[in-house]
């Protein structure tokens, strides 16, 4: 145990110090997780979330052909027509991007939206940084909101039998959903606070010529089919249904634009645009955590929740906030996997009805990854892609909205839970 978690802080704190090595500082941690066979060498392909990294995989190809149409700036001028300050579009932006995260996987929002977002600051002459940092954080904490819009969502809905319409309706009272959007209305509030100083006004310009509607159709694709595909087991390949659905709509995308334009320029893009970087960073920490997990840490950290016993708004309060602090470092998957059984045993021992403790869990596993930016995927995506316009994120860059915006959805929701479901 002690050698997982050195390695554990070692690769973190590296991340921390260090944001340009970032990818490097993951593999490494990964790889030692291997050599010192905290984690056996045959669990390796296991370890790895190949549904997360597949699903990234299609989603970017998508985008870049989505990108290459002209369409993301056609969004953009549609969206100036309509506000007068960039202060006002970044806002605007973010919201767009909640929305459409409570029905798909925040990272592949994020994807989505992002470069509308690029396009609108070039085009007001903003920083991008903070306006992809926005994005990430309201995609990640409408994740919460709906059955399909993240994965801890489907493992709780599948733990406590809970249904797409019970998210929002459960025994008579409003659920999680509504905890949620409580938050993310308060958020918005914040953001309006931090984009205050950004007046610069919108003018409205010529649309953008749209070169080809096939990318867009196939975005609007991925959206339909991961909602569709929520509603059904697959056999065999129910584990990666969505990066399946994904890949496979990318490479209709790439084959589309090579009988288009007669030449093998899609597949070019694709392979060009593809930021491997941010998929080898993701299968690096998904290693170390199911190394951390092998040798007993995440499972010592839920003991410990099961002996608080006692006070149920005490636990509800513990399981809240530190559910926040450990998913700013740890990915929310195994860390919510192992917590559900702890807190369906401590309702039973407690004779209560677990749902508040279900949904403080939620609540706090998912918000808790907005605090750093690594704690969850959609802000690896966020970094990667302005990485690759050739920006820096830096800590305290992130922290500036990452921080405050936790901190107040956190607490509306956290109150709304404990006073509805209390």
């Amino acid at each position: 145990m002690l050698t997982a978690l050195i390695i554990f802080i070692a690769m973190y704190v590296g991340m921390f110090v260090f944001p340009k090595l970032r990818v490097w500082f993951a593999v490494a941690g990964g790889a030692a997780m291997l050599a010192f066979r905290v984690l056996p060498i045959g669990e390796l392909a296991g370890a790895i979330d190949w549904n997360v990294i597949m699903m990234i995989a299609g989603t970017m190809g998508i985008v870049a052909l989505f990108i290459e149409t002209g369409m993301p700036a056609r969004l953009a001028d549609l969206m100036l027509k309509r506000v007068k300050s960039a202060g006002a579009a970044v806002v605007l932006l973010s919201v767009f991007a909640g929305v459409v995260s409570a029905f798909i996987d925040n990272v592949a929002t994020v994807l989505m939206i992002a470069p509308v977002g690029l396009a609108i600051a070039k085009k007001l002459d903003m920083n991008p940084v903070p306006v992809i940092i926005s994005i990430a954080v309201s995609s990640n904490l409408q994740g919460a909101a709906t059955l399909v819009g993240d994965t801890p969502s489907l493992m709780l809905g599948g733990y406590a039998k809970m249904s797409f319409v019970d998210f929002i309706w459960w025994h008579g009272k409003p659920s999680i959903f509504w905890a949620v959007e409580l938050g993310a209305l308060c958020t918005v509030l914040l953001l309006i606070f931090l984009f205050r100083k950004e007046k610069n006004e919108v003018t409205s310009s010529r649309m953008t010529e749209v070169t080809d509607y096939g990318p867009s159709v196939l975005l609007i694709a991925v959206v339909v089919l991961l909602i569709i595909a929520s509603f059904f087991e697959i056999p065999v390949i129910d584990d990666v249904k969505n990066g399946i659905i994904c890949l496979s709509l990318c490479l209709i995308g790439i084959v589309h634009g090579c009988l288009k334009r007669k030449s093998a320029s899609s597949l070019k893009l694709v392979i060009k645009e593809m930021d491997f970087a941010t998929l080898f960073m993701l299968a690096g920490l998904f290693v170390v955590i199911a190394g951390i997990k092998e040798a007993g840490i995440i499972d010592a950290i839920a003991d410990w929740f099961a002996g608080l016993g006692g006070s149920i708004f005490l636990l509800y309060t513990v399981i809240v906030f530190a559910s926040v602090l450990i998913s700013a470092f740890v990915d929310n998957i195994p860390y919510v996997a192992a917590m559900l059984p702890v807190v369906q045993g401590i309702a039973l021992k407690l004779g209560i009805d677990p749902i508040v403790l279900y949904f403080g869990l939620l609540s706090g596993a998912t918000l808790g990854g907005n605090i750093t930016p690594f704690g969850a995927s959609a802000n690896v995506a966020g970094i990667g892609i302005l990485r690759k316009e050739g920006y820096e994120v830096k800590n305290s860059d992130f922290f500036r909205i990452g921080i405050p915006f936790t901190l107040t959805a956190v607490l509306v929701g956290y109150a709304f839970i404990w006073i509805v479901w209390s």
